[in-house]
């Protein structure tokens, strides 16, 4: 069994969010109107829990790490439709991360955890269309 530390549970959420900045840069270069408000709203929002996540790794003595220079994307996007699944996808992967953070000790972290996985689980609903049984678990 591996014990889940505050600090590797935000680094993987860290991860997550940085791995959503890159995509939304690709997806919202394919999306127009309220594709494209709803995609760079998202990237942002991914930008402030990317800076409050780096705060947070920091204030527990730990140096978050770096985001990378390239993500490899699951699937090319050559189109709106390409984009919204992208978009989905990335926020599945962010809702994930913070499924890590339920599983530490902390109660704060478990709260912030719980409430950062169903921001993404919405988002990830809104772009897809259609909501999942059970966000962030990949049960195929």
């Amino acid at each position: 069994m591996t014990v889940v530390t505050p600090v590797s549970a935000l680094q993987d959420a860290l991860a997550a969010e940085n791995a959503a900045i890159f995509g939304y840069g690709v997806a919202g270069a394919h999306l127009t109107g309220a594709g494209q408000a709803a995609a760079e709203q998202d990237w942002t929002g991914h930008n402030e829990a990317r800076d409050r996540l780096a705060a947070m790794i920091s204030g527990l003595g730990a140096a978050p790490a770096a985001a990378r220079a390239f993500y490899q994307l699951p699937f090319a996007v050559h189109d709106a439709a390409g984009a919204r699944a992208l978009a989905a996808y990335l926020e599945d992967g962010v809702t994930r991360a913070y499924l890590g953070l339920v599983a530490v000790s902390d109660r704060q972290l478990r709260g912030f955890g719980a409430l950062a996985m169903q921001g993404s689980a919405e988002r990830a609903a809104w772009w897809r269309g259609s909501t999942q049984a059970f966000p962030g678990l990949d049960l195929a």
